[in-house]
């Protein structure tokens, strides 16, 4: 078992790893929002989703956050009329992305906001390791 400041700083860690693969999952979805298929009546991106799973760390004695995996959102794509885009079918209708930008804003804010927070816990960590050896030269 490990002392209680590095088991923060090992659980901050892990949040913040999980919380930038999220980011880089949100960023592939928004960079694609508009990517169709390559030939007439392909399927287009499809939305990626990440799922997160908690997982005992025994150096640590707590439970940890890891990636479970990183799937593909089954919601079906949109089609819009679109008559001169070489992705086009037969009748002009193109398959566009299943990616909802307010739900990816929504994604990247949250995601955001956790890693803000593990940094947080990061520093204080710090913080707190610094004053404690400041406190053992003073001894």
């Amino acid at each position: 078992m490990i002392d209680p400041l590095q088991a923060s700083s090992r659980l901050a860690g892990a949040g913040l790893e999980a919380q930038s693969m999220r980011l880089r999952i949100v960023s592939e979805n928004i960079a694609n929002a508009q990517s169709t298929g390559k030939t007439a009546g392909a399927d287009p991106y499809a939305r990626k989703t990440i799922t997160f799973r908690s997982e005992f760390d025994h150096a640590i004695g707590s439970a940890s956050v890891k990636v479970k995996e990183i799937g593909t959102d089954r919601a079906p794509f949109q089609v819009t009329y679109d008559p001169g885009n070489p992705a086009a079918d037969e009748n002009g209708y193109v398959k566009m992305p299943n990616v909802n930008m307010l739900v990816e804003m929504a994604d990247m804010r949250e995601a955001n906001r956790s890693y803000e927070a593990n940094l947080q816990m990061m520093k204080q960590t710090r913080s707190m390791i610094s004053s404690l050896i400041d406190l053992l030269r003073g001894a």
